[in-house]
Order: C-alpha cells, then structure tokens, then sequence
C-alpha cells in the first residue's frame, strides 16, 4: 500500500512541475511578446518631438525597404530600422514608397514619415543632385523633375559654363560627367535646368578650396585627374557615416601608389562604367578605355560626381603601405598589403559580393 501511495504522490508532484513550468514558459513568451511589442512601440516615436528645423531626405528610385530605413537612421530622423522596416512591411506600404526629395522632421514619429513618403508628399521646391551618380543618371534626374529630354540635353552641354571656374581645369573635349556637385537646390516654376547646374557648378567651384587645389598637385595630378579618382573613390567606398572617412583616405592611397609603381588600379567600378556607357551589363571583363582591370594608368574620365570628402580623400590621403582593399559582405572595407593578404581577407569576408 505505502509503495502505491508513495508512486500516486508522486506522480501528482511532476504534474504539478510540469504544470509550473509551462505557465512558467507561458508568462515569460507573454513578457517576451509585451517587450518586444513595447520596444516597437518606443522605436516608432520620435527622435525629438521639438525639432523644428527641415531635413531635406532623398528616396532614390529602386530603393529598398531597408535601405531607405538605413538612410533615415543615418539622418537621424529614426530610431530603429528594424522598426521602420517592421511597420511598412507590416502595413503592406512597401510597394507604396515614393521616390523623390522630401523634407522630414526629428519631430516626426514613424507613421507620420511613412505617410509622407508613400502619399509622394515631395519636396516640389527642391531639386536634388545625389553623389556617386553618373552623368546619364543625372540627366534623367532633371528629365524625371519635368523638364523635357530637348531642355536638359542642351542645358548639359559643357561649352554653355566655358568660363565657369569650377571648369578651368576641365579638358575641352570632356563632358560634365564628375563635376556636378551634389546637393538640394531650391527650384520654382521658372528654374532651368541651365540654373541648376550653374548652381551645382558654383558649389563644385567652392569645395575645389585652395588648400585640395594644392593637395591634389602636390599629389603629381591636374585638378581633372584628381576629379577622376575621388570619383572612383566616391563608388569604391561608402561615404561617412557609413563608413570611416579614413577609409577613403586609405583607398586614394592606394590608388595613388599604384599609380606611381606604374600598376594597374584594378577597380571593378571603372569597369562597370566602361559598360554602362556601351549599354552593356556591368562586369569586370568588358574591354573598355575605362576598365582599370586591363589597362594602366587611368581612366579617360570620372566615372560619377563626386563629394567633398573624396576630394579631400585625393587631397590628403593616408599614410600607409596599403597596396589592397577588398569591400565586405559586412559592409567593412578591408585592407591589405601583400596579395596573399588581400586574397584571404577577400576568401574570408568577401562570399556573397565577389561572386
């Protein structure tokens, strides 16, 4: 009997444990769903409900979920992206996102920016120049803000800014590809093309300062060849914050040095370029003038605009012995000096983007 009484105990004992220990799982994946859901909740408020000053934000055409949230965080006009990210897909507001030029606020919550961008509430008095762009991506740029092909085309003809100082240095026979500066312009019904890339050439002018004029020379480069390799630079490497300026600075070195030890620069992007202006698909193999990969020296020409830090980059670039760098799946460029090294930093970070 005592051994009966003793198995019936305790059987009811483990019951009662295993009943304990999923209300215990229970209450703790309740807890986990209220936190999670509070820490959505807190992600989608604003960064600071009293701003009140403007923050001219850029939705590029074919631009993801994701990466538009990377560039709200970047401009500091969200906390989270995952949060972000959550709400339109959760919304179902994805396909719903509008390219163009916006002004958001700090003020603004999620929801209220995501209205915005998927109503196309754009900034109509703006008009904005991205760096890293080629010059046809530009020009469909101001095709895409209402201006006709026949306006724009003539408006890009170099020869209308000859004397403008921010091309003293430009060969004759180059076109304005890398000399567009990039930034947000204001514009209104009378604006011309013509005006605006006056404008873009006046800020182009100023971020030639004196000092990178005279960083760029001592380098042994023409101000145009200066402008050839910020403009490899601006494609190769993110730009802050993305990525450390000194990045920059250590890929102009390396491009530099290879100059000087008569090697070739070895750059996919001048590749791409090359193909992109055969209406070709980019690859590192198309046989072009611009592609670095086969032939020394450098390109004929820019391969896009480029921004003040690249500048700077050419002007002042790193200290170092760095022959390498290949760009992460992580995002992280990485350096190196011997091929050996560039080979297994590559093997080891590089599986998805070196395919």
């Amino acid at each position: 009997m005592r051994a009966y009484k003793h198995g019936h105990g305790s059987g009811k004992r483990w019951h009662k444990i295993l009943f304990f220990a999923g209300l215990a799982f229970l209450l703790l994946t309740v807890a986990g769903a209220v936190g999670v859901r509070s820490l959505y909740t807190r992600n989608l408020q604003p960064i600071n409900i009293n701003a009140k000053e403007d923050v001219i934000f850029v939705v590029v055409s074919g631009a993801s979920v994701d990466e538009i949230a990377e560039e709200l965080r970047d401009k500091q006009l969200i906390r989270s992206t995952w949060a972000f990210s959550r709400y339109i897909k959760s919304n179902e507001l994805a396909d719903l996102l509008k390219a163009g030029t916006y002004r958001l606020q700090q003020s603004q919550d999620v929801p209220a920016i995501a209205t915005i961008l998927t109503e196309g509430r754009v900034a109509v008095d703006l008009f904005t120049i991205l760096p890293a762009r080629r010059l046809d991506q530009l020009r469909q740029a101001f095709i895409d803000a209402g201006y006709s092909v026949e306006q724009v085309d003539a408006a890009l003809k170099p020869e209308n800014y000859a004397d403008h100082p921010a091309l003293v240095d430009k060969p004759k026979e180059a076109n304005l590809e890398g000399y567009l500066y990039p930034d947000s312009f204001h514009k209104i019904a009378e604006t011309t093309p013509e005006t605006l890339i006056a404008a873009s050439l006046d800020e182009m002018a100023e971020a030639l300062t004196p000092e990178i004029r005279a960083g760029i020379a001592k380098q042994g480069l023409s101000i145009h060849q200066g402008i050839i390799i910020a403009s490899i630079v601006e494609q190769e490497i993110p730009s802050p914050p993305k990525a450390p300026k000194e990045d920059r600075q250590k890929a102009a070195q390396v491009f530099l040095t290879r100059i000087k030890s008569n090697m070739q620069l070895g750059s996919d992007v001048t590749a791409f370029y090359g193909a992109y202006l055969a209406n070709k698909k980019p690859a590192v193999s198309f046989d072009s003038p611009y592609n670095t990969r086969i032939y020394n020296g450098l390109p004929p020409g820019p391969i896009s605009n480029v921004s003040r830090n690249s500048l700077e980059a050419v002007a002042f670039p790193a200290i170092t012995d760095f022959l390498y760098f290949v760009a992460g799946d992580d995002g992280i460029t990485y350096f190196s000096k011997t091929i050996e090294e560039h080979e297994a930093l590559t093997a080891q970070h590089c599986i998805e983007l070196c395919r």
